[in-house]
Order: C-alpha cells, then structure tokens, then sequence
C-alpha cells in the first residue's frame, strides 16, 4: 500500500507543464515594482488664493508610456497633469510621472501590448492617484479624488481608431500595379 506521499508524486497536478527541456515556457507578466518618477506641485498665488470664493475649474490629463529596460522589463509611466484655476488666476499645478516596472516573458506581442498599455496602468492607477490626493491635500486644499479611468476601454477605443485610420489611408492609396 503506498502512502500518500506516493499517491501525490504520481498525480499531475501542473496542468501548465513546462517543456520536456526544462525550459521557462509559461507566459508571465507582472508589476516588478512601482514609484514616483517625477512630481512637480505648484502653488504659485498662496496665501491669497486661499481668500478667492470662485469655484476651481480643474483639468485633468493624461499619457500612458511604455520603455523597453531590457529584454523581459519595461518601464511603463503614468503621466498625470492637474490645473485647477479660479476666475481670479491658477490654483495650483500637480504634474505626475509614476512608473512601474513590468517584467513580459513569452506573451504574444499583442498580449504584451495590451498589457502595457492597458493592464499595467490600471494597476498603477490606485497609487498615482493616492499621490495627487495628498499633493492636492498638502497644498491646502481638499483632496482631489480623481475618478477610476477604464484603461482597457480607452485601449479598446485607440485600437480601433488606429485600425479606421489605416483602413481610410490604405482606401486612398491606389492597388499596386495600378495608375
């Protein structure tokens, strides 16, 4: 009668095998580690600004970047721009760089991309927008709680302006062979 022990070496519980070469064959993509890569915060009419009774307008912008580091590590940046401004001049200025570095080995290139480009920054989100709260908080002001942003459906809609795009410019061009 075999013991346990035996019972579990015998049973294939990896349904994700490795190849027969021992090689890393598995796709795998993650957060190796995240931080502030820049943060400038302007205050540029304190303390009278403090004084102003009009209601802020505030513009909120953003850029999703992605570096390759080396071959299985990318630098992925959140680059997040606030301007708040009164009728009686500029609030303040936040702008915001916060990277994580993200390690790809055996995606598709279209799975890597779209985890860069879609996954990565959604995952990043929570943090970058804790620092402007606290930068909008630290300058003597309420908070800012910028709003959670679908990455995916913003990748989803620039992919397919991108593939309307190259659909309308291919349209214009003549066949080849063809005057």
């Amino acid at each position: 009668m075999a013991d346990e022990g035996d019972v579990l070496t015998d049973l294939n519980l990896d349904n994700n095998a490795a190849t027969g070469n021992g090689a890393d064959t598995q796709p795998v993509a993650g957060v190796i580690s995240q931080y502030v890569k820049d943060l400038s915060v302007e205050n540029p009419n304190a303390p009278a600004c403090f004084q102003w009774q009009s209601t802020p307008n505030i513009d909120l912008q953003f850029n999703i970047g992605a570096t390759q580091v080396n071959e299985e590590v990318h630098e992925v940046e959140l680059k997040i721009k606030v301007t708040a401004k009164a009728t009686e001049g500029d609030l303040y200025l936040i702008e915001l760089a916060y990277c994580g570095l993200v390690g790809l080995r055996n995606l598709p290139e279209d799975h890597a991309h779209a985890f860069l480009y879609a996954e990565a920054p959604r995952i990043l989100f929570p943090f970058a927008r804790r620092v402007i709260a606290d930068a909008t908080r630290d300058l003597g002001f309420q908070p800012l709680m910028v709003d959670p942003i679908d990455f995916n459906g913003l990748y989803l809609q620039q992919l397919q302006r991108r593939a309307e795009e190259e659909a309308a410019a291919g349209g214009m061009q003549p066949p080849v062979g063809q005057a």
